[in-house]
């Protein structure tokens, strides 16, 4: 039976734009099976998964379990759980790491303030500091969510540690598993779809570099997709693979979702304003497309799909005051 990661890859379906959203990720090692709500269908007290889910509403924080790879149907609960918490936006980048006996204690911390890229409350609560053993890479593997998760996901994650990976860990729904093996490289926050081993570590060694590797990804998780779009349209055309040297300064547009249904059938349309570090400015017009033919996009729907695009239509750079368009100060 074909599933929805051969489906999108056969029909070449862009990964650009589809990466999830969140300006600070929050994870809490657990073991153990997960459902497909892994907060509150895994071996974590549910009333603390839905705590958690009802606290983190609206403040740009996205909680998600992380166990580490291998057998894990019959693990017990460790005593002492690894939590990280990663901000994503450029510009105050961090990723802090923290061992917790009481999961309950994160209820203790400031969502908004993380959101925001404040870590007082993760220091205080939890004990935390700066994690320095490198980037981490997740690989969601949560079959029950999709089946191509655990599929392509599983066999990836347990690659990456034999190979080494301290920071490779299995987590909970990232999105898009029509895009599996799907990967989450932390701090900076890109996303990458239909990852193969190689280009894992190829991403790990730009992220130690400061670096961006464009093949297979997805985009940064500090933006709504219309933005995830434009800027690596940007990198692609400028060739600016330095991580926090371009930011995403205003998005004009519908104020609906990306994905939402607009009323009137027309596509939606977005002028993204990306700039960089050194005074340079883009416009980026960016379009929802549907991606055709019709699909499945889980392996557990009941009807097929045509799931939302984000097209490019034009990158123009901005005049600086005292040079010319394309000129680098």
């Amino acid at each position: 039976m074909s599933t929805c990661a051969t489906a999108s890859r056969q029909f070449g379906e862009p990964l650009s734009a589809t990466a999830p959203t969140a300006t600070t990720w929050l994870l809490l090692e657990q073991p153990g099976p997960w459902g497909a709500k892994a907060l509150t269908s895994s071996h974590l007290d549910p009333a603390l998964g839905r705590a958690l889910e009802r606290a983190t509403q609206g403040t740009g924080v996205r909680v998600a379990l992380i166990r580490r790879p291998g057998r894990h149907a019959d693990c017990h609960t460790p005593s002492v759980r690894h939590v990280y918490a990663a901000h994503t936006v450029p510009g105050s980048t961090w990723l802090r790491g923290a061992l917790t006996a009481a999961p309950e204690h994160l209820m203790g911390l400031d969502f908004a303030a993380l959101g925001r890229g404040e870590h007082h409350t993760f220091d205080t609560v939890l004990t935390g500091g700066p994690h320095t053993a490198g980037p981490l890479a997740l690989v969601c593997t949560n079959g029950k969510r999709d089946r191509c998760c655990a599929l392509l996901g599983r066999p990836l994650a347990a690659e990456l540690a034999s190979c080494g990976v301290h920071g490779a860990w299995e987590a909970s729904h990232l999105g898009g598993h029509r895009f599996s093996p799907t990967l989450l490289v932390l701090p900076y926050g890109y996303a990458y779809g239909r990852a193969e081993a190689h280009a894992v570590m190829e991403a790990l060694h730009g992220v130690r570099e400061g670096r961006v590797v464009l093949d297979g990804c997805r985009g940064r998780t500090a933006w709504e997709r219309p933005a995830q779009a434009a800027e690596l349209a940007v990198r692609e055309a400028t060739g600016e693979y330095r991580a926090d040297a371009l930011t995403v300064v205003r998005t004009d547009g519908p104020a609906a979702a990306p994905d939402a249904p607009v009323a009137d059938g027309s596509p939606p349309c977005w002028d993204v304003t990306v700039a960089h570090v050194d005074g340079r400015r883009w416009h980026v017009t960016v379009a929802r497309g549907a991606a055709e033919p019709p699909r499945p996009e889980s392996c557990g729907a009941s009807v097929l799909g045509t799931p939302a695009r984000m097209d490019v239509r034009a990158v123009r750079e901005l005049a600086v005051p005292g040079t010319a368009p394309g000129a680098h100060r």
